[in-house]
Protein backbone atom coordinates (compact mmCIF):
# COMPACT_ATOMS: atom_id res chain seq x y z
CA UNK A 1 0.00 0.00 0.00
CA UNK A 2 1.49 3.27 -1.28
CA UNK A 3 1.14 6.72 0.37
CA UNK A 4 -1.53 8.12 -1.14
CA UNK A 5 -3.69 5.08 -0.22
CA UNK A 6 -2.58 5.04 2.86
CA UNK A 7 -3.50 8.65 3.64
CA UNK A 8 -6.57 7.90 2.24
CA UNK A 9 -7.23 5.55 4.90
CA UNK A 10 -6.68 8.07 7.56
CA UNK A 11 -8.38 11.07 6.06
CA UNK A 12 -11.53 8.90 5.63
CA UNK A 13 -11.04 7.06 9.06
CA UNK A 14 -10.46 10.56 10.50
CA UNK A 15 -13.41 12.41 9.15
CA UNK A 16 -15.53 9.84 9.78
CA UNK A 17 -14.87 9.03 13.76
CA UNK A 18 -13.82 10.53 16.89
CA UNK A 19 -9.90 9.33 16.41
CA UNK A 20 -7.10 11.72 16.17
CA UNK A 21 -5.26 12.07 12.53
CA UNK A 22 -1.67 11.00 14.19
CA UNK A 23 -2.97 7.89 15.59
CA UNK A 24 -4.62 6.27 12.99
CA UNK A 25 -1.52 7.56 10.88
CA UNK A 26 0.95 5.71 13.17
CA UNK A 27 -1.59 2.66 13.35
CA UNK A 28 -1.81 2.29 9.14
CA UNK A 29 2.19 2.85 8.89
CA UNK A 30 3.13 0.00 11.43
CA UNK A 31 0.00 -2.27 9.59
CA UNK A 32 1.24 -1.92 5.99
CA UNK A 33 5.36 -0.52 6.97
CA UNK A 34 6.27 1.47 3.71
CA UNK A 35 9.43 2.62 3.11
CA UNK A 36 11.29 5.66 4.57
CA UNK A 37 10.37 7.92 1.58
CA UNK A 38 6.35 6.32 1.04
CA UNK A 39 6.04 6.93 5.13
CA UNK A 40 7.40 10.51 4.96
CA UNK A 41 5.06 11.46 1.97
CA UNK A 42 1.95 9.78 3.56
CA UNK A 43 2.81 11.85 6.81
CA UNK A 44 3.12 15.08 4.99
CA UNK A 45 -0.15 14.53 3.02
CA UNK A 46 -2.08 13.56 5.86
CA UNK A 47 -1.15 16.82 7.65
CA UNK A 48 -0.70 19.23 4.48
CA UNK A 49 -4.44 18.37 3.76
CA UNK A 50 -5.61 18.75 7.41
CA UNK A 51 -3.91 22.00 7.99
CA UNK A 52 -4.86 23.41 4.31
CA UNK A 53 -8.40 22.11 4.43
CA UNK A 54 -10.71 25.31 3.81
CA UNK A 55 -8.19 26.29 1.40
CA UNK A 56 -8.52 22.88 -0.61
CA UNK A 57 -12.43 23.02 -0.37
CA UNK A 58 -12.54 26.56 -1.38
CA UNK A 59 -10.55 25.96 -4.90
CA UNK A 60 -12.06 21.96 -5.66
CA UNK A 61 -15.52 24.06 -5.11
CA UNK A 62 -14.70 25.99 -7.68
CA UNK A 63 -13.94 22.79 -9.81
CA UNK A 64 -16.67 20.66 -8.66
CA UNK A 65 -20.11 21.49 -9.93
CA UNK A 66 -21.88 19.75 -7.14
CA UNK A 67 -22.13 20.31 -3.26
CA UNK A 68 -18.69 18.76 -2.09
CA UNK A 69 -20.07 18.25 1.59
CA UNK A 70 -22.28 15.77 -0.11
CA UNK A 71 -20.19 14.03 -2.18
CA UNK A 72 -18.91 10.54 -1.16
CA UNK A 73 -16.50 10.89 1.68
CA UNK A 74 -13.78 8.55 -0.66
CA UNK A 75 -14.49 11.04 -3.38
CA UNK A 76 -13.58 14.15 -1.19
CA UNK A 77 -10.80 13.42 0.50
CA UNK A 78 -8.72 12.09 -2.93
CA UNK A 79 -9.98 15.31 -4.69
CA UNK A 80 -8.10 17.07 -1.28
CA UNK A 81 -5.81 14.90 -1.26
CA UNK A 82 -4.57 15.77 -5.20
CA UNK A 83 -5.36 19.44 -4.71
CA UNK A 84 -2.85 19.48 -2.39
CA UNK A 85 -0.19 18.03 -4.51
CA UNK A 86 -0.98 20.63 -7.15
CA UNK A 87 -0.99 23.58 -5.03
CA UNK A 88 1.24 23.00 -2.50
CA UNK A 89 3.99 20.36 -3.71
CA UNK A 90 6.09 21.28 -6.16
CA UNK A 91 8.43 18.31 -6.07
CA UNK A 92 5.59 15.91 -6.93
CA UNK A 93 4.71 16.57 -11.17
CA UNK A 94 1.49 17.31 -11.53
CA UNK A 95 0.69 14.54 -14.00
CA UNK A 96 1.93 12.06 -11.18
CA UNK A 97 -0.56 13.67 -8.85
CA UNK A 98 -3.04 13.13 -10.98
CA UNK A 99 -2.85 9.99 -12.22
CA UNK A 100 -2.28 8.49 -9.02
CA UNK A 101 -5.28 9.68 -7.74
CA UNK A 102 -7.55 8.63 -10.96
CA UNK A 103 -5.81 5.16 -10.19
CA UNK A 104 -7.09 5.66 -6.39
CA UNK A 105 -10.43 6.89 -7.16
CA UNK A 106 -11.04 3.80 -9.81
CA UNK A 107 -9.78 0.97 -7.49
CA UNK A 108 -12.45 2.44 -4.50
CA UNK A 109 -15.09 3.92 -6.81
CA UNK A 110 -14.71 2.70 -10.28
CA UNK A 111 -14.42 3.99 -13.65
CA UNK A 112 -17.03 6.88 -13.58
CA UNK A 113 -15.71 8.68 -10.57
CA UNK A 114 -12.12 7.99 -11.44
CA UNK A 115 -13.29 10.52 -14.61
CA UNK A 116 -14.66 12.97 -12.35
CA UNK A 117 -11.34 12.95 -10.49
CA UNK A 118 -9.10 14.09 -13.60
CA UNK A 119 -11.46 16.74 -14.54
CA UNK A 120 -11.90 18.27 -11.27
CA UNK A 121 -8.03 17.87 -10.80
CA UNK A 122 -7.13 19.19 -14.15
CA UNK A 123 -8.61 22.70 -13.31
CA UNK A 124 -7.04 23.03 -9.91
CA UNK A 125 -4.08 24.83 -10.34
CA UNK A 126 -5.68 27.14 -12.51
CA UNK A 127 -8.51 27.90 -9.64
CA UNK A 128 -5.95 27.80 -6.63
CA UNK A 129 -3.63 30.73 -8.55
CA UNK A 130 -7.22 32.86 -8.65
CA UNK A 131 -8.00 31.78 -4.21
CA UNK A 132 -6.78 35.48 -3.26
CA UNK A 133 -8.21 37.40 -5.69
CA UNK A 134 -11.92 36.06 -5.31
CA UNK A 135 -11.40 36.41 -1.88
CA UNK A 136 -10.19 39.84 -1.18
CA UNK A 137 -13.34 41.58 -0.61
CA UNK A 138 -14.47 39.38 1.99
CA UNK A 139 -14.31 40.54 5.73
CA UNK A 140 -10.86 39.76 7.23
CA UNK A 141 -11.82 37.25 9.51
CA UNK A 142 -13.89 34.90 6.63
CA UNK A 143 -10.72 35.62 4.30
CA UNK A 144 -7.89 34.34 6.45
CA UNK A 145 -10.48 31.41 8.05
CA UNK A 146 -10.47 30.19 4.36
CA UNK A 147 -6.93 31.51 2.71
CA UNK A 148 -4.94 30.48 5.71
CA UNK A 149 -7.34 27.44 6.76
CA UNK A 150 -8.83 28.22 10.59
CA UNK A 151 -11.81 28.53 11.86
CA UNK A 152 -13.66 31.29 11.19
CA UNK A 153 -14.54 31.76 14.95
CA UNK A 154 -10.84 30.99 15.94
CA UNK A 155 -9.82 33.66 13.36
CA UNK A 156 -12.08 36.14 14.51
CA UNK A 157 -11.37 35.69 18.42
CA UNK A 158 -7.48 36.75 17.61
CA UNK A 159 -8.17 39.55 14.84
CA UNK A 160 -9.82 40.80 18.36
CA UNK A 161 -7.30 39.62 20.94
CA UNK A 162 -4.07 39.92 19.22
CA UNK A 163 -5.10 42.53 15.76
CA UNK A 164 -4.45 41.13 12.13
CA UNK A 165 -0.39 41.35 11.82
CA UNK A 166 -0.13 38.98 15.28
CA UNK A 167 -3.46 36.39 13.83
CA UNK A 168 -1.77 36.50 10.44
CA UNK A 169 1.61 35.29 11.58
CA UNK A 170 0.02 33.15 14.28
CA UNK A 171 -2.07 31.24 10.87
CA UNK A 172 0.48 30.52 8.92
CA UNK A 173 2.81 29.22 12.02
CA UNK A 174 -0.15 26.97 12.40
CA UNK A 175 -0.10 25.88 8.57
CA UNK A 176 4.00 25.18 9.23
CA UNK A 177 5.58 21.86 9.43
CA UNK A 178 6.86 22.73 13.45
CA UNK A 179 10.53 21.65 14.17
CA UNK A 180 10.78 19.47 16.48
CA UNK A 181 12.60 20.91 20.53
CA UNK A 182 15.64 18.22 21.98
CA UNK A 183 16.06 18.64 25.86
CA UNK A 184 19.93 17.35 26.73
CA UNK A 185 19.73 15.12 29.91
CA UNK A 186 22.22 16.90 32.07
CA UNK A 187 22.13 13.85 34.00
CA UNK A 188 24.00 11.82 31.18
CA UNK A 189 25.66 14.06 29.18
CA UNK A 190 25.97 17.95 28.27
CA UNK A 191 25.30 20.40 25.48
CA UNK A 192 28.60 20.54 24.02
CA UNK A 193 29.22 16.46 24.11
CA UNK A 194 25.36 16.56 22.52
CA UNK A 195 26.48 18.59 19.82
CA UNK A 196 29.58 17.23 18.36
CA UNK A 197 27.44 13.61 18.84
CA UNK A 198 24.86 15.06 17.06
CA UNK A 199 27.31 16.36 14.07
CA UNK A 200 29.26 12.84 13.89
CA UNK A 201 25.58 11.21 13.30
CA UNK A 202 24.82 13.58 10.30
CA UNK A 203 22.03 15.51 12.34
CA UNK A 204 20.89 18.92 11.38
CA UNK A 205 20.20 20.76 14.04
CA UNK A 206 20.00 24.43 15.54
CA UNK A 207 20.21 26.33 19.06
CA UNK A 208 17.02 27.27 20.43
CA UNK A 209 18.45 30.21 22.21
CA UNK A 210 17.56 28.65 25.51
CA UNK A 211 20.71 26.52 27.39
CA UNK A 212 20.37 22.63 26.85
CA UNK A 213 17.62 23.17 23.53
CA UNK A 214 18.10 22.16 20.20
CA UNK A 215 15.62 22.28 17.38
CA UNK A 216 15.59 20.22 14.15
CA UNK A 217 13.80 19.93 11.35
CA UNK A 218 14.84 15.73 10.83
CA UNK A 219 14.39 13.56 14.16
CA UNK A 220 14.93 10.64 12.47
CA UNK A 221 18.51 10.57 12.91
CA UNK A 222 17.91 12.17 16.29
CA UNK A 223 15.80 8.88 17.37
CA UNK A 224 18.88 6.29 18.36
CA UNK A 225 19.94 9.14 20.99
CA UNK A 226 16.54 9.76 22.63
CA UNK A 227 16.27 5.85 23.34
CA UNK A 228 19.66 6.40 24.80
CA UNK A 229 18.22 8.82 27.53
CA UNK A 230 20.49 11.30 26.25
CA UNK A 231 18.01 13.75 24.86
CA UNK A 232 13.97 14.27 25.23
CA UNK A 233 11.66 15.69 22.66
CA UNK A 234 10.29 18.82 24.34
CA UNK A 235 9.46 22.33 22.54
CA UNK A 236 11.34 25.17 25.03
CA UNK A 237 8.07 26.82 25.20
CA UNK A 238 7.26 23.97 27.21
CA UNK A 239 10.51 24.21 29.48
CA UNK A 240 9.11 27.46 30.76
CA UNK A 241 7.27 26.61 33.25
CA UNK A 242 9.66 24.02 35.26
CA UNK A 243 12.35 26.81 34.59
CA UNK A 244 9.56 29.39 36.57
CA UNK A 245 9.23 27.33 39.91
CA UNK A 246 12.60 27.64 40.84
CA UNK A 247 12.52 23.83 41.95
CA UNK A 248 16.04 22.82 44.02
CA UNK A 249 17.33 19.44 44.75
CA UNK A 250 16.11 17.24 47.41
CA UNK A 251 12.18 19.30 47.00
CA UNK A 252 8.79 17.72 46.72
CA UNK A 253 6.92 18.75 43.28
CA UNK A 254 3.43 17.68 42.40
CA UNK A 255 3.02 17.65 38.62
CA UNK A 256 -0.84 17.24 38.87
CA UNK A 257 -1.54 16.28 34.80
CA UNK A 258 2.16 14.37 34.11
CA UNK A 259 1.34 12.44 30.78
CA UNK A 260 3.52 12.64 28.79
CA UNK A 261 5.86 13.32 31.02
CA UNK A 262 8.22 15.37 29.20
CA UNK A 263 7.87 18.30 32.55
CA UNK A 264 8.41 15.58 35.43
CA UNK A 265 11.38 14.36 33.83
CA UNK A 266 12.60 17.89 33.46
CA UNK A 267 12.47 18.67 36.81
CA UNK A 268 13.98 15.55 37.62
CA UNK A 269 17.34 17.30 35.70
CA UNK A 270 16.56 20.28 37.38
CA UNK A 271 16.71 18.63 40.60
CA UNK A 272 19.98 16.31 39.79
CA UNK A 273 17.83 13.79 40.37
CA UNK A 274 17.71 14.27 44.64
CA UNK A 275 14.36 14.63 46.08
CA UNK A 276 10.41 13.79 44.79
CA UNK A 277 7.94 14.08 42.06
CA UNK A 278 4.78 12.96 42.22
CA UNK A 279 3.36 12.39 38.62
CA UNK A 280 0.02 12.41 38.57
CA UNK A 281 -2.29 10.73 35.08
CA UNK A 282 -5.52 9.68 35.08
CA UNK A 283 -4.29 6.29 32.79
CA UNK A 284 -2.47 3.67 34.23
CA UNK A 285 -0.52 3.14 30.65
CA UNK A 286 0.59 6.70 30.03
CA UNK A 287 2.18 6.69 33.85
CA UNK A 288 4.02 3.24 32.53
CA UNK A 289 5.47 5.29 29.74
CA UNK A 290 6.12 8.04 31.91
CA UNK A 291 8.46 5.61 34.11
CA UNK A 292 10.00 4.32 30.95
CA UNK A 293 11.25 6.90 29.83
CA UNK A 294 12.38 8.23 33.57
CA UNK A 295 14.39 4.91 33.64
CA UNK A 296 15.47 5.43 30.25
CA UNK A 297 16.91 9.01 31.09
CA UNK A 298 18.63 7.58 34.34
CA UNK A 299 16.07 9.17 37.06
CA UNK A 300 14.91 7.22 40.01
CA UNK A 301 13.18 10.11 41.92
CA UNK A 302 9.25 10.35 40.05
CA UNK A 303 6.20 8.31 41.73
CA UNK A 304 3.60 8.11 39.19
CA UNK A 305 0.17 7.94 40.41
CA UNK A 306 -2.71 6.62 37.99
CA UNK A 307 -5.29 8.87 39.92
CA UNK A 308 -7.73 12.07 39.08
CA UNK A 309 -5.77 15.00 39.88
CA UNK A 310 -8.99 16.47 41.11
CA UNK A 311 -8.68 13.82 44.25
CA UNK A 312 -5.54 12.93 43.89
CA UNK A 313 -2.48 14.02 46.64
CA UNK A 314 -4.44 14.04 49.32
CA UNK A 315 -2.02 14.57 53.33
CA UNK A 316 0.60 16.06 50.57
CA UNK A 317 2.48 19.20 51.30
CA UNK A 318 4.67 19.22 47.92
CA UNK A 319 7.19 22.53 47.64
CA UNK A 320 5.74 23.18 44.03
CA UNK A 321 2.97 22.42 42.58
CA UNK A 322 2.79 22.14 38.32
CA UNK A 323 -0.72 22.04 36.96
CA UNK A 324 -0.18 21.90 33.29
CA UNK A 325 -4.03 22.07 32.73
CA UNK A 326 -6.22 20.23 29.50
CA UNK A 327 -6.52 23.19 27.50
CA UNK A 328 -7.77 23.58 23.90
CA UNK A 329 -4.10 23.59 22.32
CA UNK A 330 -4.83 26.61 20.09
CA UNK A 331 -0.86 27.18 20.84
CA UNK A 332 0.20 24.10 19.24
CA UNK A 333 -2.42 23.67 16.25
CA UNK A 334 0.74 23.01 13.57
CA UNK A 335 1.48 19.60 15.93
CA UNK A 336 -1.63 18.57 15.62
CA UNK A 337 -3.16 19.33 12.64
CA UNK A 338 -6.59 17.80 12.83
CA UNK A 339 -7.15 19.70 16.55
CA UNK A 340 -8.56 23.00 14.64
CA UNK A 341 -11.56 21.17 13.26
CA UNK A 342 -12.23 19.30 16.77
CA UNK A 343 -12.56 22.66 18.72
CA UNK A 344 -15.43 24.86 19.55
CA UNK A 345 -16.33 27.61 21.44
CA UNK A 346 -18.56 25.09 23.83
CA UNK A 347 -15.22 22.95 24.48
CA UNK A 348 -13.58 26.32 25.34
CA UNK A 349 -16.10 27.02 28.08
CA UNK A 350 -15.94 23.40 28.98
CA UNK A 351 -12.02 22.90 29.16
CA UNK A 352 -12.08 26.92 31.38
CA UNK A 353 -14.26 25.05 33.84
CA UNK A 354 -12.10 22.53 34.74
CA UNK A 355 -9.00 24.25 34.64
CA UNK A 356 -10.75 26.52 37.54
CA UNK A 357 -11.51 23.11 39.22
CA UNK A 358 -7.92 22.15 38.79
CA UNK A 359 -6.62 25.47 40.30
CA UNK A 360 -8.44 25.08 43.39
CA UNK A 361 -7.42 21.89 43.71
CA UNK A 362 -3.44 22.77 43.24
CA UNK A 363 -4.83 25.75 45.79
CA UNK A 364 -5.49 23.21 48.23
CA UNK A 365 -3.10 20.92 48.42
CA UNK A 366 -0.12 23.66 48.76
CA UNK A 367 0.75 24.76 52.06
CA UNK A 368 1.67 28.69 53.02
CA UNK A 369 4.93 29.33 51.13
CA UNK A 370 4.67 27.20 48.18
CA UNK A 371 4.93 27.63 45.15
CA UNK A 372 2.11 27.22 41.91
CA UNK A 373 3.50 27.00 38.41
CA UNK A 374 0.12 27.15 36.09
CA UNK A 375 0.24 26.68 32.47
CA UNK A 376 -1.11 25.38 29.02
CA UNK A 377 -0.49 25.31 25.32
CA UNK A 378 -3.41 27.88 24.51
CA UNK A 379 -2.92 31.08 23.61
CA UNK A 380 -6.86 31.70 24.61
CA UNK A 381 -7.31 34.74 27.33
CA UNK A 382 -10.38 32.42 29.60
CA UNK A 383 -7.65 29.97 29.45
CA UNK A 384 -4.45 31.82 30.55
CA UNK A 385 -4.19 35.60 32.11
CA UNK A 386 -8.03 35.81 32.65
CA UNK A 387 -8.05 32.38 34.57
CA UNK A 388 -5.27 33.27 36.52
CA UNK A 389 -7.49 36.65 37.14
CA UNK A 390 -10.42 34.85 38.29
CA UNK A 391 -8.16 32.52 40.38
CA UNK A 392 -6.64 35.21 42.67
CA UNK A 393 -10.03 36.78 43.30
CA UNK A 394 -11.12 33.32 44.58
CA UNK A 395 -8.27 32.78 46.19
CA UNK A 396 -6.33 36.02 47.81
CA UNK A 397 -4.08 33.61 49.84
CA UNK A 398 -1.76 33.66 46.77
CA UNK A 399 0.16 36.32 44.89
CA UNK A 400 2.10 36.62 41.29
CA UNK A 401 5.30 36.13 41.66
CA UNK A 402 8.54 36.73 39.30
CA UNK A 403 10.29 34.15 38.74
CA UNK A 404 13.24 33.56 41.33
CA UNK A 405 16.11 33.33 39.11
CA UNK A 406 17.73 35.12 35.76
CA UNK A 407 15.04 34.45 33.03
CA UNK A 408 16.24 33.23 29.85
CA UNK A 409 16.66 35.75 27.00
CA UNK A 410 13.76 34.20 24.66
CA UNK A 411 11.30 34.34 27.01
CA UNK A 412 11.93 38.07 28.55
CA UNK A 413 8.91 40.18 27.68
CA UNK A 414 6.67 42.60 29.48
CA UNK A 415 4.64 41.12 31.89
CA UNK A 416 7.93 38.78 33.27
CA UNK A 417 7.96 40.69 36.53
CA UNK A 418 4.48 39.40 37.67
CA UNK A 419 5.81 35.83 36.34
CA UNK A 420 3.53 35.40 33.29
CA UNK A 421 4.61 34.44 30.14
CA UNK A 422 2.78 34.19 26.82
CA UNK A 423 4.70 32.87 24.09
CA UNK A 424 2.54 33.23 20.43
CA UNK A 425 2.74 30.50 17.15
CA UNK A 426 5.73 32.51 14.95
CA UNK A 427 6.55 34.52 17.78
CA UNK A 428 10.29 32.55 17.70
CA UNK A 429 11.09 30.28 15.10
CA UNK A 430 10.82 26.37 16.39
CA UNK A 431 8.48 27.75 19.68
CA UNK A 432 5.06 26.55 20.05
CA UNK A 433 2.57 28.84 21.90
CA UNK A 434 1.72 29.03 25.46
CA UNK A 435 1.24 30.47 28.63
CA UNK A 436 3.37 30.03 32.38
CA UNK A 437 2.71 32.09 35.66
CA UNK A 438 4.05 31.62 38.83
CA UNK A 439 2.35 32.20 42.07
CA UNK A 440 3.30 32.24 45.56
CA UNK A 441 0.96 30.85 48.32
CA UNK A 442 1.55 33.08 51.09
CA UNK A 443 -0.50 32.50 54.13
CA UNK A 444 -3.09 29.65 55.13
CA UNK A 445 -6.15 30.92 53.47
CA UNK A 446 -9.38 31.00 55.07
Amino acid sequence: MNAREITLLVLKETETTDGKSEQILHRLLEKHKPDRQERALATELVNGVLRNLLRLDFVIGRCYHHDLSKAAPVLRVILRIGSYQLLFLDRIPAWAAVDECVKLARKYKGRHLAGIVNAVLRKVPEAGSGAETLLENEPAAKRLSILRSHPEWLVERWLQEYGEEKTATMLAAGNRQPLTGLRVNTLKTDADTLRKALGEASASFSESGLENFFLTEDFLPCEPFVRLGLITVQNPTQALACLLSGVRPGETVLDMCAAPGGKSTFFAELMHNRGRIIAIDRYPNKCKKIERRAKALGITIIETRAEDALEAAEGERPDVVLLDAPCTGTGVLARKADLRWRLTPEKLHELAGLQTRLLDRAAALLGPGGVLVYSTCSVEPEENSLQIDRFLERHPDFRREACPGPVPEVFARETAGSGQYLTLPGERQGFDGGFAQRLRKTSSGT
